[in-house]
């Protein structure tokens, strides 16, 4: 979850490293840090954000055309200037930045101490840059060599880059289940998390596979494995626009990030569906038509919000494919026995394409036999890599921890996977898939005018700021949008929030409910629109604040409720891509008036990569 930069070249290391950590921020926020290569080894680090380490470094000497930079979320040991990255081994020689979980590092630290090393930090990541500085003097063998020896004793996930003072002219890189891009420039090199800090530099990249370790000087670029076999380097071209990465005039990223969705959608459809011939072609996938056609079941594995775009999934592809679903949460899918067979489709869905308990999850299932099929953001991620085929979202990069684009992206895709597959097995009339995908056609255009209801949002958010607590209601298709609605609103609010089945709500949460409660309800006109109506009835009678969402020119909804938000009218099957957009704006209007970081909630990262 935490961010690395590295640069090797003719420029200063400093401001391109700087610049880079910001990029990568959304990663993780706790503290930051910078190791320069020039006359030694000189170390900047400090609890807080980038900027809290610029202001720290003012003033010191910042020269070097060598650096690696690091900006943390925190696992082994509190958020701190001692354990804040890089680290350093314990005569100075060596520097270390590290994305990931060393878990044996408890043996490797007893047996390094009983050696005579002696620790600065609580970090699984000082224990790793002392084993490679003992075998470095022990073995006296290059460092490139000493990284490899020490990553075959290593059990975990890792992305690291190591400086040599001894050595000023090269760094030594490597991966494992952890993501890592090396951007080539002209005499120079980019190292990072992601594209993100390349991009401005050099859109050739190369990204380290698994177990790979990439030696770099100014003009050379070695890749080998860990069992010391040389890989030729794959170069690929990067597709992302500058531009992307900056605010535009927005206050926010995720403000941004709300309003590129009709964009985002619309990318997402693009040379996939062609509603006057009913038909979807998603080529990431068509190799295992086969497969679908004849699935006993398929099986969604995901984390956090790309697991609510997967129930939205599973209502879809029953409803229209007719085929078993179930959803699963990957982190408890990989610690059980489940039952999987060859006749099973998995699907991971992952924004960054690196998330690691959906990474397991993939391994579990590909074990097993089934064909596993991806739907990610990131092109040339991990997930993509492990699965056997897929789509991409095409969403863009989301730099907002709070998941807005890429959440609409994935149910978009899993539209088009349910339309695709009920097409593969005949259990639509054409009719009905030529009205459908004419519907999904339009919908970037509904989500524009859903959009407009910007200043409701804000005035209902100025009225529930001072809630403790919160609950949201939803029936069918609308459960999953009700779950996304309140995990955005603890996510950077800090409100705790609370997503159900309306109906369910009798069965216990109706005792949560007084005049103080915000009570928000998908109330749009559906096949369960009657019954949302008793539930909201219900939350009424218990004096509970009923904010409505609903479809444009309702009534009836509108008698009852204390505020309603209109949304355009659509097929049921599209509620989630237009519900979803008042939901993401009433919690950033509710964030910014309790003063919270929306961009970057506490103890929060974009892409979890450690378990």
């Amino acid at each position: 979850m935490c961010g690395i930069v590295g640069y090797i070249g003719q420029k200063e290391a400093w401001p391109i490293i700087v610049k880079g950590l910001k990029r990568l921020e959304y990663r993780g926020y706790d503290s930051s840090g910078i190791a320069l290569v020039a006359d030694g080894i000189k170390s900047y680090k400090k609890t807080g954000k980038v900027t809290d380490l610029e202001a720290f470094a003012e003033g010191k000497a910042l020269g070097g055309k060598v650096g690696i930079g690091h900006t943390r979320w925190a696992t082994h040991g509190e958020p701190s200037d001692r354990n804040a990255h890089p680290h350093l081994s314990e005569d100075g020689r060596l520097a270390i930045v590290h994305n990931g979980i060393i878990e044996n590092y408890g043996p490797l630290k007893e047996e390094l101490a009983s050696r005579g090393h002696v620790f600065q930090s609580d970090t699984d990541t000082e224990v790793l840059i002392h084993l490679i500085a003992d075998i470095l003097k022990e073995e006296k063998t290059d460092l490139l060599e000493a990284v490899r020896l020490a990553l075959s004793q290593v059990v975990g996930a890792y992305a690291i880059v190591v400086a040599d003072r001894e050595s000023p002219n090269q760094l030594v890189a490597a991966r494992k289940g952890s993501p890592m891009v090396i951007g080539i420039g002209e005499q120079e090199y980019f190292i990072a998390s992601d594209a993100s800090p390349i991009i401005e530099y050099t859109r050739n990249v190369v990204y380290l596979k698994d177990q790979e370790i990439a030696f770099i000087n100014a003009d050379e670029l070695l890749i080998k494995t860990i069992d010391n076999e040389v890989h030729t380097p794959y170069v690929q071209q990067l597709e992302m626009q500058l531009e992307m990465l900056e605010k535009a005039g927005y206050d926010h990223f995720m403000l941004k990030e709300i309003h590129e969705q009709p964009r985002s959608i619309r990318d997402c459809m693009r040379g996939r569906i062609y509603p006057q011939e009913g038909m979807v072609q998603l080529g990431g996938i068509k190799e295992y038509a086969e497969k679908l056609r004849n699935a006993d079941r398929i099986i969604i594995v995901a984390c956090g919000t790309s697991w609510h775009a997967g129930l939205v999934g599973e209502y879809l592809i029953e409803e229209y494919a007719r085929v078993p679903v179930g959803v699963e949460y990957a982190s408890e899918f990989r610690y059980r026995n489940p039952i999987i067979t060859e006749r099973d489709i998995v699907i991971a869905i992952s924004q960054s394409g690196e998330t690691a308990d959906t990474m397991a999850a993939v391994e579990l299932a590909k074990e097993r036999g089934a064909t596993i099929l991806g739907i990610c953001n990131v092109v040339g991620s991990s997930i993509p890599r492990l699965t056997h085929g897929g789509v991409y979202t095409h969403a863009g990069p989301e730099i907002g921890v709070a998941s807005t684009k890429a959440f609409t992206a994935q149910v978009t895709v899993l539209t088009q996977i349910a339309l695709y597959v009920a097409q593969l097995r005949g259990t639509l009339p054409q009719s009905k898939l030529v009205e459908l995908l004419t519907t999904l056609q339009d919908i970037p255009l509904l989500v524009e005018k859903a959009l407009n209801c910007d200043e409701a949002t804000r005035y209902i958010a100025s009225e529930i700021k001072d809630a403790t607590n919160a609950i949201f209601l939803g029936r069918g298709i609308g459960f999953p949008v009700a779950l996304e609605g309140a995990l955005k609103l603890k996510e950077i609010s800090y409100i705790h929030a609370e997503g159900y089945p309306a109906a369910e709500m009798k069965h216990g949460p109706i005792a949560l409910i007084d005049e103080e409660m915000p009570v928000v309800v998908i109330a749009t006109q559906n096949s369960s629109y009657e019954k949302v109506i008793s539930n909201i009835q219900e939350v009424k009678a218990r004096k509970g604040r009923i904010i409505a969402i609903v479809t444009e020119g309702d009534t009836a909804v509108k008698g009852l409720a204390d505020y309603v938000i209109e949304i355009p009218h659509a097929d049921e099957a599209f509620l989630p891509l237009l519900a979803t957009i008042p939901l993401q704006l009433l919690s950033y209007h509710t964030a910014l008036l309790r003063g919270c970081n929306v961009d970057q909630p506490r103890n929060l990262a974009k892409s979890v990569t450690v378990e």
